[in-house]
């Protein structure tokens, strides 16, 4: 899972796992992952709404990077809902002892999570799907039943933004 090392800059999550939530509404973040939220020594991180009906956990560095771009674009009456739906659901957050992490009941019911949970590592976050759409949706690329991205179709394209020359922030 991730390549490591102490240079925070070069670390990316990958591989996934699956998680059962306990009682409380916890799950256990793997070990590795949680290695890779670690900055200047502390395990603290933001879990909030992530992209596509998931949530995420963001290294607290990344989420000032999030911040200070959102706040250039807060005026813009559009994005209103959006804020106050992310941040007012964002919670800054770490582990316990043995490395679970709660998710407020709000973030359960706002991506339809009830129990099962893919934990799945995507580059600079952590992407937490409910068990049966994470599968759903790996399943339908596979099988190519997703007309608009299948599995060979998606890899040239993405592939392809290796050769653009064109550099996205964040």
């Amino acid at each position: 899972m991730g390549n490591g090392g102490n240079q925070v800059g070069k670390f990316f999550f990958s591989g996934s796992t699956l998680a059962k939530l306990d009682e409380k509404g916890r799950f256990v973040l793997p070990q590795q992952m949680r290695f890779g939220l670690v900055e200047e020594g502390v395990l603290e991180f933001s879990l909030g709404l992530g992209l596509g009906g998931c949530l995420a956990i963001y290294r607290q560095s990344d989420i000032q990077k999030i911040v200070e771009k959102f706040q250039k674009k807060q005026h813009l009456g559009k994005y209103q809902k959006f804020f106050t739906l992310f941040f007012s659901t964002l919670h800054q957050t770490g582990c316990d002892k043995v490395g679970r992490v709660m998710i407020p009941q709000i973030l359960k019911k706002a991506v339809g999570i009830k129990s099962g949970i893919t934990v799945a590592g995507v580059l600079n976050k952590i992407e937490i799907w409910p068990q049966e759409v994470y599968e759903s949706q790996l399943n339908a690329v596979l099988s190519g039943k997703d007309k608009e991205m299948n599995l060979a179709t998606l890899t040239e394209e993405a592939f392809a933004l290796l050769e653009s020359e064109e550099e996205e922030v964040f």
